[in-house]
């Protein structure tokens, strides 16, 4: 079952000014992490801080089917 994740921005400040938080749907925190550690819009140099934020993230079980993959970002 695929879940919507909130993952908090992972990028400290100063590079990340005011953080940020990244929506996706993904089936496990593996797939999460995959799918935002491939993101090219995200700075590659934190991506060690990435699977942290996935674990803690908040979680929503979906009741219907939908495509893994990043719904919204904010990031600064």
């Amino acid at each position: 079952m695929k879940a919507l994740y909130i993952v908090d921005y992972w990028v400290p400040f100063p590079s990340s000014e005011y953080g940020g938080v990244i929506n996706l749907i993904a089936e496990s925190d593996t797939e999460a992490f995959t799918i935002l550690s491939q993101e090219k819009q995200y700075d590659d140099r934190y991506v060690n801080c990435i699977m942290s934020n996935v674990v803690n993230a908040q979680k929503f079980a979906l009741a219907e089917e939908h495509v893994s993959g990043i719904v919204e970002s904010f990031t600064t």
